[in-house]
Parts: structure tokens; sequence; C-alpha cells
């Protein structure tokens, strides 16, 4: 009897601890952490993290910051709660008060003054050159975060492709007068947030949206990088990733909403690369549903930006980086794997919040037809998607296929031929690889030369045009994504050689990074060539001949496609009266008549009409 009457107590003590835990909860964080006075975007949807926050209930201290409406979720885990912050809020820590039961949490939500004005945030256009950085590979200026804190699986090993290297935002900011000094004017840099996931010293398999992966250094390193870049007249350009995470983001353990991802780990859509499936008017649904909704790798579960509150968690988290950092545009990762609709609303809120600022979205496409339609006001689209920029894979595949001798430079004359399709063609990223590419000292396997010719035309065409770090030094690097991101050399005190001292380069790599370095400042000194229109003329004997003009000035480019050496024929150029024109070569000054231009083998001229 007595053994059973302990039972019976037991019992009863175990439901009350039961009962008083569902009753007690916590509240550990909400996203985003802060918020500013004077923001267009003044309606927040917080998330907010914890446990047992089901039938939780929330006040504010304050009329100024007024609780729309509190949402529970299944799991308990979360909870969405709708803020109006008032226009006349004055910055501050406000107080949130959960409420459940006779149970009360407070925290405070800090509304910040804003640090500048909207205004400050540049953008970028066809008047800059984009320096894009992997930074894992690009120099380790901090030694000490170069561990993985316990439960990251990453390691460090430069010995092994796929391990992180040890590059950080240190290392960036320690060589930001080596960029100035290059005359690059921007710098894109992938993407630097928290991926505590397998390989992933790349940054695109996010685990943390609001936090620097420690590996690089934290949120005010970052601050700082951008304050010192722009000290130099160097913008920044946040990459940003709305179409996937991480598979060990902390949201797959306990999914928020059952519609948070497209279906599961274990049950998912594989993505379809069939992008031209939304224009296809032939095109199966399943197609498109694929390409939407199908996970980029098995490791990268798909967002479902259907779910009104992943759209909104995207969006602010793309303010909230624009405001904090300071940084001037924005480079959209995967833009094509995502409903459409959805990021055409995320482009029109993050540039109606900043208008001077830009995005470009990666779009993965040869084809020009397909490419503008995704840039606004497309002639081809039933609704403006609000992308200023795409990437122009079409011009790449050109320069791929002519430096590794697939094609002769008449596929550039009929890529530029397309340009009529695009809504603004000077908004197009133009490059010749980045880090997802095949470097362009690999694809002409070594000619300088003919990689001279290829910087020339990127350099003297529309666009926005954008190199990868060390291609100014003629790295090679390899075919797989380890090898393209190969180290710059001289970034690691164990490096043999210091590749960022000029002294320390070989009189190749001296060559081609004297004429990068005098083509970015010839792009930037004659504005023609940066944004005047293009005249150009069917090839003769595989020699491109096109003017650039902007008002008065006249700059005639010659680029000669064969591997010898050339006297251009400018019959075709008669009405233009170049047979009577003192032509100036920029690189040299040197005054010529057209009839004494001759071209070396892979050679150019970029010459002043006067």
């Amino acid at each position: 009897m007595k053994e059973r009457t302990s039972f019976f107590f037991f019992l009863i003590i175990f439901f009350i601890a039961r009962t008083l835990a569902a009753q007690n909860f916590s509240v550990a964080k909400t996203e985003p952490p802060n918020w500013w006075a004077g923001m267009k975007w003044s309606t927040i949807d917080l998330m907010v993290y914890g446990e047992n926050l089901s039938g939780v209930t929330v006040e504010s201290d304050d009329d100024a910051l007024e609780i729309l409406k509190a949402e529970n979720t299944q799991s308990g885990k979360y909870l969405f709660v709708t803020v109006r912050i008032s226009p006349d809020i004055s910055p501050d820590n406000y107080k949130l008060i959960f409420n459940k039961n006779d149970l009360t949490v407070e925290k405070y939500f800090p509304v910040l003054a804003r640090n500048e004005k909207p205004e400050k945030h540049k953008g970028f256009n066809s008047h800059d050159v984009i320096y894009l950085i992997t930074p894992d590979r690009f120099v380790d200026g901090d030694t000490t975060n170069d561990r993985s804190p316990d439960g990251m699986p990453d390691q460090f090993d430069r010995s092994r492709e796929l391990s992180r290297h040890g590059g950080d935002i240190s290392g960036i900011i320690k060589r930001l007068d080596y960029l100035e000094s290059l005359g690059v004017t921007a710098l894109w840099i992938n993407p630097l947030v928290t991926n505590n996931t397998g390989i992933s010293y790349h940054g695109y398999a996010s685990t943390d949206f609001y936090n620097i992966d420690p590996r690089f250094g934290n949120n005010d390193d970052y601050k700082k990088l951008v304050s010192e870049a722009h000290k130099r007249g160097l913008k920044v350009i946040l990459d940003h990733v709305s179409n996937h995470i991480g598979l060990n983001h902390p949201w797959m353990k306990n999914l928020p909403y059952p519609d948070w991802i497209h279906g599961t780990v274990k049950n998912h859509l594989n993505a379809m690369h069939e992008k031209m499936s939304y224009f296809d008017t032939h095109g199966a649904n399943e197609v498109t549903v694929h390409l939407e909704q199908g996970w980029f790798v098995n490791e990268m579960p798909d967002l479902n930006q259907n779910n009104p509150h992943v759209a909104n968690y995207i969006i602010q988290n793309t303010i909230w980086w624009m405001e904090f950092a300071g940084v001037d545009g924005i480079r959209e990762d995967t833009y094509s794997y995502v409903n459409p609709f959805f990021l055409s609303n995320w482009a029109a809120n993050v540039l109606n919040e900043y208008p001077a600022a830009n995005i470009v979205g990666e779009v993965w496409s040869g084809v020009p037809a397909y490419l503008a339609a995704y840039q606004e006001k497309s002639k081809v689209r039933d609704f403006n998607t609000y992308l200023p920029t795409v990437t122009d894979f079409a011009l790449r595949d050109a320069f791929a296929a002519f430096l590794s001798g697939k094609d002769n430079l008449s596929r550039f004359y009929t890529v530029f031929s397309k340009d009529y399709l695009y809504e603004n063609p000077d908004n197009l990223l133009t490059f010749i690889d980045n880090h997802d590419l095949v470097r362009p000292m690999l694809l002409a396997d070594g000619n300088v030369e003919k990689v001279k010719l290829a910087y020339a035309l990127l350099f003297t065409s529309r666009g926005i045009p954008e190199i990868l770090y060390g291609d100014e030094i003629g790295l090679k690097g390899g075919k797989s994504d380890g090898e393209i991101r190969e180290d710059f050399p001289g970034g690691w005190a164990a490096d043999k050689t210091n590749k960022f001292n000029y002294d320390n380069l070989t009189p190749k790599e001296k060559d081609l990074f004297d004429t990068i370095r005098k083509l970015i400042e010839l792009r930037k000194r004659f504005p023609a060539l940066s944004s005047g229109k293009m005249t150009h003329f069917p090839l003769q004997n595989n020699v491109y001949y096109y003017i650039k003009s902007l008002g008065a000035k006249k700059y005639l480019v010659v680029l000669n496609g064969n591997n010898k050496r050339v006297i251009p024929n400018f019959d075709l150029l008669k009405n233009r009266m170049i047979e009577y024109a003192d032509l100036v070569d920029l690189f040299t000054m040197k005054k010529f008549k057209s009839s004494e231009i001759v071209l070396q083998p892979y050679g150019f001229k970029i010459l002043e009409i006067r």
C-alpha cells in the first residue's frame, strides 16, 4: 500500500512539473535584432525565437512601437510579431512585454538613428570596375580566427582545396590600398554570413542570416571594412542569397511552419536548370515547379518565398544589412531559381528604401533574350521585375569561346547586335570569369596577349565590368571550384612570394597587371569608353572594329583576333573619315594615320579620333 501511495505521489509531482514547465517560457532573440527610425519599411515582421512560446501575447510600453498582432507557431519555438514603428519615433530602446498566464518576460528592441542618408548608398554603374573576392582565399589578416568553433564542421587545411584556408575581413582591409592602386572602384565579396555547414568556405550555405561567420570576423569588422573602403572611394556590394539556406541552419531542426521550405530533407525536388521554362509558351508547368521549388543541391534546402513570413524575413534581412553596414548595392545569387513575383516585390522594396543603390541578379544563361526578360521594364515580361542589372553570361560565353580557340571575334559582334533586347544594355554586369568559372589564363592556355585582348574588349565595351581576384596577375587556377578559387599568393605569411608586391611579379605578370591597370585608368579617364554609343562593323579577316562616341569625343577600338601580324583594313569605315583623321594611341599617346597602323598577334589599339 505504501509503495502504491508513493507511485501516485510521484505521478502527481511529475504532472505538476510538466504543467509548470509548459507555463514557463523563454525569449532567446529576435530577428531582425533592431531597426532604425525614419525607414520607409516601418512595419516589421519580428521573428522571435524561444521556448514554449505557444499562447504568448505581446505588448509594447510605448505607442510609437505599436504591436499589431502576434502569431504563434505549432512548435512553440517561434513567435511572429507584427510591429508598426511610428514615423515620429525617437531612437531608443523600446520594451517588448511577453505575457503568458501570470508570467512576464521583458525584452528591449533597439530603434536606432540612421547613420547616413539613403542616397549615400551609391550603387554601381558602367563607370565602375568591380573586383570580385572570395574572402577565404584572398588574405589571412587575422590568424587568431583560423579555427572552426566547436560544432562547426569545416576545418582549416590549405593543402585541401575544399577546406577553409583562412582568408578573412581583416585581410581584405589590409589590401584595400592595393585595390585602390589597381584602379577598381567597387568590391563584390562572396557571402560573409555564418555557414555552419561542411564545405561552405564559399559562403553560399547560410546558417545565420544576421551574423558574420566567426572565421571571417564579426559584424563590426564588416562595418569597418565598408567604412575603410568608402574612405578610399571604393564601393562595396553585398552578396545575398534568398533562394536557399545551409542544411545545418537551426530552422531545419524545427521548421517555423511546414511550408517554410520546399519539401523535406528526405523528399524534395531537385532543381532543373531549364531557366527558359518561365517564358516558354510550350513549356510544361512541371519544369517551372522544379526550377522554382527544387533544391539547388541536397545540402541547401530551398526556401519557400510564398510563405509571407519567409518573404518578409528576406526583404528585412536585405534592408538590415544595407542599413547596418552602409553597403552600396547587392548581388543576388541564383536569381532565376526564385519565385519571380517575390523577387519583383523584394527588389522594389529594397530600391524604394535606397533609390541610388543597384542590384544585379545572377541569371546564368548565355541567351540574350532570356537575360533581357529579367531586366526591369523588359519588353517581353508582363510585369516589372524592378531588377536594374543582369549578369551578361552571353558575353562571357563569347570570351570563353574566343580564349579557348573554339570561336573567333565574330561571336562578340553577334552578342552586341542583340542589345536591342535589353531595356538598358549599359546595366549589364560583364565579365570574363567569376568565382564559378574557369579563369582566362587557363582558357587561353597561358597566352597573355590573348588575355590582354579580351580585357581590352571588356573595358571598352558597354556594361559594368568585373574581374576576379588574382586575374590581374594571371592566376591560372584549374577546372574545379577549389582550383578556380585558389589562394592569392602573398595573402599568407607562409607564402614563398608576395604577389601583392609589384616588384615580385614576373615580367609576364607585370605585363598583364600593367595592361589591366592601364585599361581601367582609360575607362575612367575617357567616359565614352564606358558609356558612349557603340558603332561596330562586321569583322574583316577576324579583325573587329568599333567606335565609341560621347558628344564630340570619338574613339576607335581595333582588335586583332589572329595569331599573326595584321594590317587593318579600314574600307568599311570610309564614311567615318578615318583615313583623314589623326589617331592617337591612348596607351602610348603616339599619333598615327590609319595607313600606319599595324596590329601584332592578338594585338589591339584604342585610338582617339581627332
